[in-house]
């Protein structure tokens, strides 16, 4: 078996797909690539035990065909010594012996079988399908999923749900102290339908997305998920479970509405969340008209800060806690220049909206808030 293929192009793919290698497998031949070579199309597998990406790419000089496991540190590391150039790999399909020569040299590998490679399961007749453009799930993804949880004890919670409607498509996180709910109304599906992303899969996707134009579709059962793109395909476990009811942890009844900068309010929650203690990062907001004291202080090291930033309020004065490292990630996933917060009371959540939302989108994000000692 032999082809010829340029090495910054197979090295590129390999970097891309290789995120899914797990550091500790329980499987040895998951440590490795199968490589599938099929007429002048080399097909490259990357997997755990969860989760798979395989990608397409065009080879030359083709001899034979076939399947083997190559295995993926010795390759990138290899690969990545290189400059620019065609690089021929040739194998002994008996002995599993690998060659691969470039300009001044070469290097030696034994290879594996590649049927001993874990095979993927198919999705089931009655499979559900999604078809939407690679900024949309993109932009899904990358609203949400640092609102992922990470608790064992509640597997629903990590990762982002997908709530597909005839009106829209609802990606959803929550980790039970911040929950982001973004919709996209130009989205459709014939049919209502859901499915919980995992979080390995989701930042995958955000990885690869950004190189990837036109649609993605999205094949899914009640177990797995097929992910397919231009020049990739992820295939993932779907977590199993009924996602919360996210809708009915919203407040509804928000009578006091603060308008601010949000680049003001960030920085500012920056310069003072380093003074909280480390263990709740307590920030203080005492909300009054037009302006917004933020205060912070850690008693163990006797150390403070505070600072007074303007909006634009008109009700009654009032105070809230929330753990300042989580506003400050929320407000970095708002794109807006101004944002808007609801508040009812210092024990209810908190809503967080840009003051503008783009075409076609609704985002929320809830925080839930902590309590003060005075």
């Amino acid at each position: 078996m032999k082809f010829v293929v340029s090495g910054n192009l197979l090295l590129s793919h390999l970097q891309t797909v290789g995120r899914v290698i797990a550091s500790k497998n329980s499987i040895p031949i998951l440590d490795c690539f199968l490589f599938e070579l099929q007429e002048t199309q080399l097909v490259i597998t990357a997997a755990d035990s969860e989760t798979r990406m395989i990608t397409t790419i065009e080879v030359s000089n083709v001899e034979n065909t076939g399947i083997f496991a190559i295995p993926s540190k010795n390759l990138i590391d290899a690969l990545k010594e290189l400059p620019e150039q065609p690089v021929t790999f040739e194998i002994n399909e008996e002995t599993l012996e690998l060659f691969i020569y470039y300009e001044n040299g070469k290097y030696n590998f034994v290879a594996q079988k590649g049927d001993e490679y874990p095979q993927s399961k198919p999705l089931n007749e009655d499979a559900a399908k999604l078809v939407l453009s690679a900024s949309d799930l993109l932009s899904g993804i990358s609203r949400t999923i640092f609102a992922s949880g990470e608790d064992e004890l509640r597997p629903v919670m990590n990762g982002v749900f997908f709530d597909i409607t005839p009106e829209n498509i609802t990606f959803v996180a929550s980790d039970g102290h911040k929950l982001v709910r973004f919709k996209n109304l130009e989205v459709k599906s014939n049919e209502t339908s859901s499915f919980i992303l995992p979080k390995k899969p989701a930042n995958l996707l955000k990885t690869i997305l950004p190189r990837e134009d036109g649609n993605v579709t999205i094949g899914f059962d009640v177990n797995n998920a097929y992910i397919t793109m231009e020049h990739f395909v992820v295939v993932c476990r779907l977590i199993e479970g009924r996602y919360p009811n996210y809708n009915g942890v919203i407040p509804q009844q928000n009578p006091y509405k603060v308008n601010v900068d949000r680049v003001n309010f960030l920085n500012a929650l920056k310069r003072v969340t380093v003074f909280s203690n480390a263990a709740d990062s307590l920030i203080k907001l005492n909300i009054s008209p037009n302006s917004i004291f933020i205060s912070a202080q850690d008693i163990d090291f006797s150390i403070s800060a505070e600072e007074t930033i303007a909006c634009v309020y008109n009700g009654v004065a009032m105070s809230i806690g929330f753990k300042g490292t989580y506003l400050i990630e929320i407000l970095t996933n708002i794109s807006s220049e101004e944002v808007v917060l609801e508040l009812a009371d210092p024990s209810r959540a908190g809503l967080v909206f840009p003051a503008e939302n783009e075409t076609n989108e609704d985002l929320l994000m809830l925080l839930m808030p902590l309590m003060l000692n005075d």
